[in-house]
């Protein structure tokens, strides 16, 4: 089938209720094989929402120059990360991929040209949280990239052109993390939040409620604490692209809560 065929029926798929928008916090990779109470809030989360015809993950851990789109039927598990027990390495998230949805995506945005990939897969920022949601991996899913050379603005605008993936049953998930300091970490299971991490944690919340997408974008503005939380801004981008996706008469709640390691939050944002 063509690429223009692929695309025209999609186009053609009668409207879904608006599918809602996630953001999730996706932590260390160990989230994948550990029992704890953020994992217990995303399978709670998979059972909660609509069930997706297919989902758009977009990850702290695809960077790339340009902006791409993984469209192989079958993506492969990546294990992008060093010196985890072997249980994590094995696990495996075999999902089919959605080449249709993602050679749409490429048709849908047209402010940049984005490319197709076929060797990426799924990172472990789309995978760990997906193997919880949706234990069975039979909803396809397919990842776009981050172009580290767009500016904050830029990330935010782009999302608002993939709005009609909503109503053709697509769930977009942003994985990332509000606030994401490994230089500060405390790896004892014990550790106490910093304050500064709770402080940066709570402000973001009370912005998302307010709907101040001005503010969050412009988040250097946003004090000392602001840059601790976020020393560079690649776990933050997901979050933009969902807010740059809510719209007007839409809320925001926050299934999970909670800050991991003294300066990780683990905060869940859903929109719809």
């Amino acid at each position: 089938m063509s690429i223009h065929l692929k695309l025209r029926t999609l186009i053609d798929l009668p409207e879904t209720p608006r599918m809602p928008l996630v953001f999730v916090g996706h932590g260390s990779p160990m989230n994948g094989i550990e029992d704890n109470q953020f994992v217990r809030g995303w399978q709670s989360l998979g059972k909660a929402l609509p069930r997706p015809t297919a989902i758009l993950s977009i990850s702290a851990h695809w960077l790339t120059h340009g902006t791409e789109v993984h469209v192989a039927e079958r993506p492969r598990t990546i294990h992008d990360f060093w010196g985890f027990p072997k249980e994590l390495y094995d696990l495996l998230y075999p999902c089919p991929g959605a080449p249709t949805f993602a050679e749409a995506t490429r048709s849908i945005v047209t402010s940049v040209t984005i490319g197709e990939d076929y060797d990426w897969g799924i990172d472990h920022g789309t995978w760990i949280v997906l193997h919880r949601m949706y234990p069975n991996a039979d909803i396809p899913v397919f990842q776009m990239s981050i172009d580290m050379t767009r500016s904050h603005q830029q990330h935010y605008e782009l999302a608002k052109e993939l709005a009609v993936l909503r109503r053709r049953g697509v769930l977009i998930l942003g994985s990332g993390n509000i606030v994401h300091n490994l230089g500060e970490i405390d790896f004892n299971e014990d550790a106490e939040t910093f304050p500064w991490a709770a402080d940066f944690d709570g402000k973001a919340r009370h912005l998302i409620e307010k709907h101040d997408h001005t503010a969050l974008i412009n988040y250097e503005k946003l004090g000392h604490a602001a840059q601790l939380a976020i020393p560079t801004p690649e776990h933050y981008w997901p979050l933009l692209y969902i807010l740059g996706l809510q719209e007007e008469d839409e809320g925001a709640t926050f299934p999970i809560e909670g800050i991991s390691h003294g300066s990780i939050s683990m905060r869940c944002v859903r929109i719809g």
